[in-house]
């Protein structure tokens, strides 16, 4: 009965110093009660602009992805970058909406003028090598 005793003293005592270690930890990770909801008046613009950054990338990724190769080195750069070029518009786009930088919009501006350009060169490399344009169909 001594020992019980003793073993169920051991097990509070490790109880408690894992709750006191593991606390700051689980209080920090856990969302609070307006996580999420922009009706709690804070600013969520830069949470909401990373993420579609990550979703961007991620779907341009997929669409990379998904082009058959066809052998041939050429056509298959210029489909691949073609895409590419495009993901670097939605994303310079996506920042001059959310953006507030100075230097990165116009950074932004530069990178959508130089890579419209770019898949115009790609799509005229294409159209003549007879292949259609792979990802969007057209520049946005």
């Amino acid at each position: 009965m001594k020992n019980l005793s003793l073993i169920q003293k051991h097990s509070v005592a490790a109880a408690l110093l894992v709750a006191a270690v593991a606390s700051p930890f689980a209080l920090h990770a856990q969302p609070g009660p307006s996580s999420g909801s922009k009706a709690d008046g804070m600013d969520h613009s830069a949470s909401d602009a990373k993420m579609n950054m990550k979703s961007m990338m991620k779907e341009n990724n997929e669409k990379m992805a998904a082009v058959p190769m066809t052998g041939n080195a050429d056509v298959d750069f210029a489909q691949m970058m073609r895409i590419h070029h495009q993901g670097a518009i939605d994303m310079a786009n996506s920042l001059l909406r959310d953006g507030k930088d100075p230097q990165m919009l116009k950074m932004a501006k530069d990178i959508i003028s130089a890579q419209k350009k770019e898949i115009a060169v790609l799509d005229t490399f294409l159209a003549r090598n007879s292949k259609a344009p792979s990802g969007s169909a057209k520049t946005r």
